[in-house]
């Protein structure tokens, strides 16, 4: 699979990365209900073995839970395929109540960090992103500069390669970057998610920032696999069977028209609509690279084809008939 170097970094990725939320497990404000830890780690190893190249985490997933999986499979690996790690902090938990909450102080980010490394089992990560500017998102923002101040102490410390953030938008952005050189953004990108293409995308081509896009498959929505029946039966543990509103109608019907289109066009290539999905964001030439989620490694194959294939015009019109225009996000406020 080919390489694309990250933003201004010395980080080189594979188009497409595997993400790490729906293998955290239940137990948490934002799970998918449960999970068999071994099907994961196999469903990394194999995505490895495909020439994936980092894996996209957060502290958050799984209160920890994601981190210590994927820390199990960089000892399980071979060194010559040892995958980027890429996570995320800002988002901290009671571990009593487990209640979520944000905080960008410096001395919390230091505490996440180290936490990370324990639970990863590593001596750097090569990617460290703040998860979000706010939370809720919306909120205040207070606290950018100084966070990635204390972002790029860690870097000289040698505890992080590089700097990145998540989910903010180009005013935040330019404040990050009045601090430290910022490797990439990680905003949610879909074909039901374009917010990003008004001005972020535009912004992070001019600054040389690599986007690593979350999302692009609406948390499986666009995947092929859900029909009504299976999003009636999501365990009452899954977020997605409450919280999101591209789950529910009216956007339901729309959304799972733009999944007919989207088999269609990949059945003439022998491709799923996953495939045709992830296509479909790596089209745009600011976006460095797509974070997938995979539960089982059955899931993978259908996924890394979307790495060599081309959308034509055509196909591209084709699908437009059915997409938003762009200007709603349906975004947890917890997620990534």
């Amino acid at each position: 699979m080919q390489r694309r170097r990250l933003g201004k970094s010395d980080l080189s990725i594979s188009p497409i990365g595997l993400g790490t939320w729906a293998i955290a497990g239940p137990g948490w404000e934002f799970g998918w209900g449960a999970q068999d830890d071994e099907e994961s780690l196999a469903a990394m190893e194999y995505a490895v073995e495909r020439g994936v190249n980092w894996i996209d985490t957060a502290a958050v997933y799984g209160l920890g839970h994601a981190e210590e999986i994927v820390g199990q499979v960089l000892r399980r690996v071979p060194a010559s395929r040892r995958p980027l790690v890429f996570t995320k902090g800002s988002l901290v938990w009671d571990p009593v109540t487990k209640e979520i909450s944000h905080t960008l102080a410096p001395d919390s980010l230091i505490r996440e960090i180290e936490g990370s490394l324990r639970r990863l089992q590593v001596e750097t990560i090569d990617l460290y992103q703040i998860h979000w500017p706010a939370f809720p998102a919306g909120g205040r923002d207070d606290g950018i500069e100084a966070a990635v101040s204390a972002l790029a102490k860690a870097r000289e410390q040698g505890k992080i390669r590089a700097i990145g953030v998540s989910n903010f938008d180009v005013p935040q952005l330019r404040r990050a970057q009045s601090v430290a050189g910022i490797a990439c953004l990680q905003p949610p990108y879909s074909a039901l998610m374009r917010e990003v293409e008004k001005e972020i995308l535009p912004f992070c081509d001019q600054a040389g920032i690599g986007v690593i896009a979350y999302s692009t498959l609406q948390s499986g929505l666009l995947t092929g696999a859900m029909t009504r029946a299976r999003i009636a039966q999501l365990p009452d543990d899954d977020w997605r069977k409450t919280r999101s509103a591209d789950y529910q109608e009216p956007r339901l019907s729309r959304n799972l028209e733009l999944v007919e289109v989207m088999r269609r066009v990949g059945q003439r290539h022998g491709l799923t609509p996953a495939a045709v999905a992830i296509a479909w964001v790596l089209r745009q030439l600011a976006v460095t690279g797509a974070i997938v989620g995979a539960r089982r490694p059955g899931q993978i194959d259908g996924l890394m084809a979307a790495a060599g294939f081309r959308l034509s015009a055509d196909e591209l019109a084709e699908i437009a008939t059915l997409l938003p225009d762009g200007t709603g996000v349906n975004v947890p406020a917890a997620s990534s």
